[in-house]
């Protein structure tokens, strides 16, 4: 992207500084600035030959929110010295849906999606480190949470039948906050049946129940 710059001339610099600002419409911390002349008072203070500031602001260029997350994706997979690609990248409002390929596929995902689940909050925390709107990461490889989704779905189907026919509650495997959403979402609806979470991070995981 091209540099916008502008030169504006003020009775002192900071008012040179304010005149470009507003022209630019941007703050500051968004420009860099040359101070091409000083004020001066003119000779004996009698204003004769008083000279006015002026001042270069150019605009620095802003590296997107895409851009961000991209470059510190990168940096993170290249230091562990993965073999991937980033195939694609949506955007949905504030997050970002980012699917990668590669031979490491389960390196990247790790057990049971452990590794996929770490990468994807470290991105997050430095992305949004000193960023004032929070974006959302949503890391995938190779669609392998898609196909998780739909086991959890099928799961979830299968034991709230058995809780019906048993009368018995259900307790499911220790599960991270995103797979135990998708089995509340899947079952809410269900008349005979109510989901709640139990116990302590990492070990947190999802009930079964008929209504009563």
């Amino acid at each position: 992207m091209e540099a916008q710059t502008v030169e504006k001339r003020g009775k002192s610099v900071e008012e040179a500084i304010d005149a470009a600002l507003l022209e630019l419409g941007c703050d500051r911390q968004q420009v860099s600035i040359d101070i091409i002349e000083e004020p001066s008072k003119g000779l004996l203070g009698l204003g004769f030959g008083k000279k006015s500031a002026l001042v270069r602001a150019t605009l620095i260029a802003q590296e997107s929110e895409e851009e961000a997350v991209t470059k510190v994706l990168k940096k993170l997979l290249d230091k562990m010295n993965l073999d991937y690609r980033i195939d694609k990248i949506d955007r949905e409002g504030n997050q970002f849906n980012i699917n990668l390929v590669g031979k490491d596929k389960g390196l990247l995902i790790g057990r049971k999606g452990e590794t996929l689940n770490a990468i994807q909050f470290i991105v997050s925390l430095i992305v949004n480190k000193a960023r004032e709107n929070k974006v959302r990461i949503a890391l995938d490889v190779e669609e392998y949470r898609k196909q998780r989704e739909n086991s959890l779905v099928e799961l979830a189907n299968r034991l709230s039948d058995k809780v019906k026919k048993t009368q018995k509650n259900v307790v499911m495997r220790p599960m991270n906050s995103q797979e135990r959403k998708v089995v509340h979402t899947v079952l809410q609806n269900d008349p005979q049946i109510i989901t709640y979470s139990l116990g302590e991070e990492p070990n947190r995981k999802v009930v079964i129940a008929l209504k009563k």
